[in-house]
């Protein structure tokens, strides 16, 4: 379900508290992938802006997410783009993925525990979980 659509003062904020010059390409990129059904790649986010060159928007998406503004992460070696909650504390939490269409959608928050020996990454929660299988429409 997409989130409510934030205002300009909303986007320039979040974007000038992480260090960023408010452009008004950050912020149609912000706006778009706060309001998306879902995670986004660049190819689905540069089609849905064709006014904007591909590079501009791949640079701001990068831009974003190094900012953390958006979280991004890798489904079948293609970056998803997902914005974080311009509130602070948004958790991760896990993706669907259908094996037939490719759809990502997003998952509750699932809690679980770091026993003493796991690896870093996952100690320090930078892991993404992915579930896959087949969605409803593809059934």
């Amino acid at each position: 379900m997409p989130r409510p659509e934030p205002t300009d003062d909303d986007l320039r904020a979040a974007i000038r508290g992480a260090g960023l010059r408010a452009t008004r390409g950050r912020m149609v990129v912000l706006g778009t992938v706060i309001t998306a059904d879902g995670p986004v790649s660049h190819a689905e986010l540069a089609e849905a802006l064709g006014g904007f060159d591909r590079a501009t928007v791949y640079r701001n998406l990068m831009d974003l997410a190094d900012a953390g503004l958006l979280r991004r992460f890798d489904v079948d070696h293609v970056w998803r783009f997902e914005a974080l909650s311009l509130e602070p504390g948004d958790p991760r939490h896990p993706h669907f993925v259908c094996t037939d269409c490719g759809q990502v959608e997003c998952l509750p928050v699932m809690g679980f525990e770091v026993s003493e020996r796991v690896p870093a990454a996952v100690a320090a929660r930078q892991i993404d979980v992915q579930m896959r299988g087949v969605c409803d429409d593809c059934r």
